[in-house]
């Protein structure tokens, strides 16, 4: 992480209904407020966009926009509710998923979908800042100690970090195993873009049956009929049909798909791009050695829609048994520590053919 010039401790008992200011560094700011709900928010701004953070509630982000254009998917929730699991909320950008399970749980496993980390109860939250080689930053933090008797025990911390001239972001969770004994540890950055009809996805690998793998296997949670079936069936013989989202229909109930294959750029991260009608997009970049998944998933109808069209993940969302099973689950050596950082945000139209020209290449 960052060398920091400042940090600020945030009290959850300093929010209230007005929204104010809190920090300022040359064209970045932080403001506090709380939402109707009772959810405190921390709005992060730059001169061309802003996002905004749950520092207590999971250091979700639950929207961000950058020249006008937002980037969260839409949803039922107009504002985050408190929460024990992410679906009781399920409306934001981007929350960290697992750390100890992730994923749907299966016919046999005890754990929350999605796991511990989605709407934990964050310990000591802040705001931090400085300079670095590309310029100003600011960023809102979070730590939270995890202890469980017999069980694991752990420390997550997280931090955002917008820049003064970026219109992209990181997104950061470190991990420290506490305890002296090995944790296992299943995670994804769990990135819920915004759904654009008509939009191409953009990534290195090729879109065939080796590469994109379309999850056949239907959870519980969704009630196929012999339409869904019949796509799913489609999809998984010609995945190129769903490399433009120009059949919104299509996805109700959603697609899960692994993508496998993706070849990194010179600088040693992949990335993937959803290209907009209006000739701007979406991207997301991360370190596949930290986390070698990627997960895609795709839903549209009257209650949400979201193009979560690359998530990185140190293993499938199948929950733990099926990951078990695969080899998917890591272990973290007693008192060792594992960080992953994804990168995502907004590219501008002037951008994009270039940035497209890049992903697409590194693939040959």
């Amino acid at each position: 992480m960052q060398d920091e010039a400042a940090f600020f401790a945030l009290n959850a008992a300093g929010f209230g209904d007005k929204e104010r200011e809190a920090a300022r560094v040359g064209g970045l700011s932080a403001s506090i407020f709380r939402y109707d709900t009772g959810v405190e928010g921390v709005r992060l701004k730059t001169p061309r966009g802003e996002i905004v953070v749950l520092p207590f509630m999971g250091q979700m982000v639950w929207s961000a926009a950058f020249d006008g254009v937002e980037l969260a998917m839409r949803s039922m929730f107009p504002a985050p509710r408190p929460a024990r699991t992410i679906v009781e909320t399920y409306g934001c950008l981007a929350y960290h998923s697992g750390i100890l399970r992730n994923g749907v749980p299966g016919p046999t496993d005890a754990h929350p979908a999605h796991g511990e980390a989605p709407c934990a109860t964050i310990d000591r939250a802040g705001l931090a800042c400085g300079r670095d080689a590309r310029g100003r930053w600011l960023a809102s933090t979070a730590e939270r100690e995890y202890a469980m008797g017999f069980g694991a025990h752990y420390l997550a911390r997280s931090r955002v970090t917008m820049r003064e001239q970026e219109t992209t972001f990181d997104i950061e969770m470190e991990v420290e195993n506490l305890s002296a004994a090995p944790m296992e540890i299943m995670y994804m950055c769990h990135v819920n873009f915004a759904f654009a009809a008509g939009a191409r996805i953009v990534q290195s690998a090729p879109f065939t049956p080796e590469h994109v793998i379309t999850r056949t296997a239907i959870p519980a949670h969704v009630t196929p009929n012999d339409a869904y079936r019949a796509f799913v069936s489609a999809l998984a013989a010609d995945p190129a049909l769903m490399e433009r989202l120009d059949e919104p229909g299509r996805y109700d109930p959603e697609q899960v798909f692994y993508i496998k294959g993706a070849r990194p750029q010179a600088d040693g991260r992949v990335r993937y791009m959803l290209l907009r009608r209006e000739g701007d997009g979406f991207e997301i970049a991360w370190d596949p050695q930290a986390m070698p998944h990627t997960v895609r998933w795709v839903m549209a109808n009257s209650d949400q829609r979201v193009a979560a069209f690359a998530m990185p993940a140190t293993c499938e969302p199948e929950g733990y048994a099926a990951e078990t099973r695969k080899g998917h689950v890591r272990s973290l050596p007693g008192g060792a520590r594992v960080r992953f950082v994804t990168s995502l945000g907004y590219v501008e139209a002037a951008r994009t053919a270039e940035a497209a020209r890049a992903i697409e290449g590194a693939g040959r």
